[in-house]
């Protein structure tokens, strides 16, 4: 169990990781979850989830969404500069919750949500890798279980958003082969479908339920990917994605942060990224013991 939860991955990944998320979080404010701002001063539609019931949260007020949105955007743009980013981290965390609890306790719960809550939580919990002239270094190894850790958090909690979307499935429907069998999905694309989705309800009509079941089969045998390793995993990545790209170009639902979070099960430490904003110069930095000796001079 510990070589599963605690792998020793590379701290590099990590600093590419934290780039990605706080960057969509400044964007999912500002987008997707805006939603608290027309929240504030409607009390009478507050009905707070069961965190936001047990911290006493009181229904968003108009001063309290700005400050939690301002908060939110200098923290990421902090940790994304590479400046103090635990702290900056905590801080994010914190008033992203709240953020999420007060978009989420007026009528409708966005389960996306779920791993990018978690990265945000789990994110500040790694120290060293906030100087990448370091890493590999004698000062701070290149491989940190904590990294390892954050990591599978995060890879978790993608699982579960699909794993536990099966539930109530069962619930609405009785069983899963009721679910699979139903016109669900030719339903929905009536709806609010696109041109492409009337198309095949039109002529097509005996895709969906195929589509169905295999949409049941990735959600049911999520949990695998935790397990797959290089080439496999990356086949899996990429049909995960591509389920995803066919429910935003049929139905208009992108899913896109489950979709970043994905991010966490890929090398990211291959991406080059700038030296962080006020981080010391390489040349400053103590001498690898693989850096040649400059000749010294007659």
């Amino acid at each position: 169990m510990r070589g599963f939860l605690f792998p020793a991955l590379p701290l590099a990944r990590i600093r590419v990781l934290r780039v990605i998320v706080y960057a969509f979080v400044m964007l999912d404010v500002l987008t997707f979850s805006r939603d608290v701002l027309s929240h504030a001063d409607n009390a009478g539609f507050y009905t707070p989830l069961a965190l936001a019931r047990l911290l006493h949260l009181p229904p968003v007020t108009a001063p309290v969404a700005w400050m939690l949105l301002a908060v939110i955007l200098a923290g990421c743009a902090a940790a994304i500069a590479g400046w103090r980013p635990r702290l900056t981290g905590a801080v994010v965390a914190a008033a992203f919750w709240v953020w999420m609890l007060y978009s989420n306790s007026y009528g409708y719960i966005a389960h996306d949500h779920m791993a990018l809550m978690v990265a945000t939580a789990v994110l500040p919990t790694v120290g060293g890798a906030a100087r990448p002239e370091l890493e590999g270094s004698l000062e701070a190894p290149a491989r940190s279980e904590a990294a390892g850790w954050a990591l599978r958090a995060i890879q978790i909690a993608v699982v579960c958003t699909y794993f536990f979307s099966v539930i109530p499935k069962i619930l609405y429907s009785g069983s899963l082969a009721n679910w699979g069998n139903s016109a669900i999905l030719t339903w929905a694309s009536i709806r609010r479908g696109s041109p492409l989705a009337h198309l095949l309800v039109e002529h097509a009509p005996w895709v969906f339920v195929p589509a169905q079941w295999a949409g049941l089969a990735l959600e049911a045998l999520s949990p695998v990917v935790l397990f797959l390793r290089g080439r496999a995993l990356h086949l899996a990545v990429v049909l995960y994605l591509g389920f995803h790209l066919s429910t935003l170009v049929l139905l208009g639902i992108h899913f896109l942060p489950t979709v970043i979070c994905w991010a966490a099960f890929l090398p990211l430490e291959k991406l080059r990224l700038p030296q962080r904003v006020g981080g010391r110069s390489p040349s400053l930095t103590r001498r690898s013991p693989t850096t040649p000796r400059s000749r010294p001079r007659r």
